[in-house]
C-alpha cells in the first residue's frame, strides 16, 4: 500500500458545492435513465475506460435512503476478461473500511459502552503510559513520556499520535515493518521495502505490540493518517465482548442487508473479483489478479483501517443507511443520533491540520467531513482508487469503484466528485 496523499486532498473539496443546491424534484430525476442524469459522470469513465488507462469502473449514485442506486458501468474485472463491471462485482476497498469501523463505534458510544473522550487505557491498560518522539520520524529511543492519554476520538479522527507505516520514514517506519504492525494486504508477490515483513497473528497482539512502539505525536495535537482506525477495532472487541469481524457481520453488514462485504471473499465468489493493478509508467501490472487474489485466504485478524472487500451495491447499502440516519428499509441499523455525532466534525480543539489530506476540511467518524459552506459531507477514499461519499444537505449519494494503485496514479478521486457535482449543478439549472 502507498500513501494516497495527493488524490485524497481532492477528494471532497469539490463536492462543498453541493451544500448550496436545493433539493431536486423526484420527477427531474426518474424521468431519465443514469447516464443521461450524469452525463460528466459518464464521460469520466469513458475517458479511462475507452483509453485504456483502466479496465473497468464503475459508479453508483442515489437520492435519500430508499431510492435505488443509478450505476454506470464501463469496462471488465480484468484486462483480458470478458466478464463486465457491474453492481455486484467485489472491489478491495481498503480506506473505505475506515468509515464503516467508525460507525460500529458510534454504536457502542451511543449505547454507553464507550465514550468519545474515554481513555483506551480503560480498555488496553497497555496505552496507558506511552512515550513520544522528541522529534517525528527521527531517533526510536529519544523519547519523552506522553502528557495525554489516547482516547477513543483520538482513534476516530486520526490524532492520537499513531504512526503509518504508509505515511512514516526513518526509524519509525523500519520499526513498524520488523514489529509485523502493518495492518493490510496487497498481493502475495513481495513488495518494495517489506521484505522479511511477517504479520501480527491477532487482532490482540497488533494492539499489544502497537503499544510497545512510541507515538510520533503528542495526543491529541496533531491530524496525521495513522493506523487508529486498526486499534479501534480491537477497543470495539473489548467493548463489546464480540471479535471484531462478528461485531460488524451481526450489528452492521447483516441488519444494512450488506451480503457481498468481507474480509476473506469465499471462494464461491471468486467470478465477481476484480483485478488489482500497480499503475507504473502508463502500464498496468497485475499485483493481485481476482482469481488468485491474497483476499481469497483468511487474513492475520480483521483489518478496521484498510480490509474490506465490498460491492457497489453493498457500499451503497451503507451510504442509504446514513442517509437514512441509521435507518433502512424499516430497520434501525443505528440510532440518529449516533450518525449525526459521528458524520460531524470530532477533532480536538486546537488540532494542528497542517498534514490534513483536505484542507479546510474536518474529520469525523473514520471520514472527512466538510465545514462552513462545505458542511454536510461525509466520505472517504481506498487506497485502489475506490471512492465514496454522502451529503446529507442534499440527500446524496455517491461512490465510485476502480482498482489500481497507488490511487494519485490517476485523479479519479478528485475527478469524479467533480463530475457528480457538475451533474448535480447541471441538473438543477434544468429544474
Amino acid at each position: 500500500m502507498q500513501r494516497m496523499t495527493i488524490s485524497r486532498r481532492g477528494l471532497l473539496g469539490s463536492i462543498g458545492a453541493l451544500g448550496g443546491t436545493a433539493f431536486l424534484p423526484r420527477t427531474v430525476w426518474a424521468s431519465a435513465a443514469a447516464e443521461a442524469r450524469f452525463p460528466a459522470v459518464a464521460r469520466m469513465l469513458d475517458g479511462y475506460v475507452s483509453a485504456g488507462k483502466l479496465p473497468g469502473m464503475i459508479a453508483a449514485m442515489g437520492w435519500g435512503a430508499a431510492e435505488a442506486p443509478l450505476d454506470i458501468a464501463r469496462g471488465m474485472l480484468a484486462k483480458g476478461s470478458e466478464q463486465p463491471v457491474d453492481m455486484d462485482s467485489l472491489f478491495r476497498i481498503y480506506s473505505m473500511t475506515k468509515p464503516i469501523t467508525g460507525m460500529a463505534a458510534m454504536m457502542l458510544v451511543d449505547e454507553g459502552k464507550l465514550r468519545l473522550d474515554q481513555p483506551i487505557a480503560d480498555l488496553l491498560p497497555a496505552y496507558g503510559k506511552m512515550m513520544v518522539q522528541t522529534t517525528p520520524d527521527g531517533s526510536i529511543t529519544d523519547l519523552r513520556p506522553a502528557k495525554t492519554q489516547i482516547t477513543v476520538r483520538h482513534l476516530l479522527t486520526h490524532t492520537a499520535g499513531l504512526g503509518y507505516s504508509i505515511v512514516q520514514s526513518g526509524p519509525i517506519k523500519d520499526a513498524f515493518i520488523k514489529a509485523g504492525v502493518v495492518p493490510g494486504q496487497a498481493s502475495r508477490l513481495p513488495l518494495p521495502g517489506m521484505e522479511g515483513f511477517k504479520p501480527l497473528g491477532s487482532l490482540a497482539e497488533f494492539a499489544d505490540v502497537l503499544a510497545t512502539l512510541p507515538l510520533v505525536y503528542e495526543p491529541g495535537t496533531v491530524w496525521s493518517y495513522s493506523v487508529g482506525l486498526d486499534l479501534l477495532g480491537r477497543v470495539i472487541e473489548v467493548a463489546s465482548g464480540k471479535p471484531f469481524d462478528a461485531f460488524l457481520a451481526e450489528r452492521m453488514f447483516g441488519p444494512c442487508g450488506m451480503t457481498s462485504t468481507w474480509f476473506r471473499v469465499p471462494v464461491s465468489e471468486v467470478a465477481r473479483l476484480t483485478t488489482n493493478y500497480a499503475a507504473v509508467g502508463g502500464m498496468l501490472l497485475p499485483v493481485d489478479p481476482g482469481r488468485n487474489s491474497i483476499y481469497l485466504d483468511q487474513p492475520p485478524y480483521p483489518f478496521g483501517g484498510a480490509g474490506l472487500v465490498s460491492s457497489p451495491r453493498d457500499y451503497d447499502r451503507f451510504q442509504r443507511m446514513l442517509l437514512g440516519f441509521g435507518r433502512i428499509d424499516g430497520r434501525q441499523v443505528m440510532s440518529e443520533a449516533a450518525v449525526r455525532l459521528g458524520t460531524s466534525n470530532l477533532l480536538p480543539v486546537g488540532t494542528d491540520l497542517s498534514k490534513a489530506f483536505i484542507k479546510g476540511n474536518g474529520f469525523g467518524a473514520g471520514g472527512s467531513v466538510g465545514l462552513g459552506e462545505d458542511a454536510s459531507t461525509y466520505g472517504w477514499a481506498g487506497a485502489a482508487g475506490t471512492v465514496g461519499f454522502v451529503n446529507f444537505r442534499v440527500g446524496l449519494r455517491a461512490g465510485c469503484y476502480t482498482q489500481y494503485m497507488p490511487s494519485e496514479a490517476y485523479p479519479v478521486h478528485r475527478e469524479f466528485a467533480q463530475a457528480v457535482l457538475a451533474d448535480v449543478l447541471g441538473k438543477k439549472a434544468a429544474a
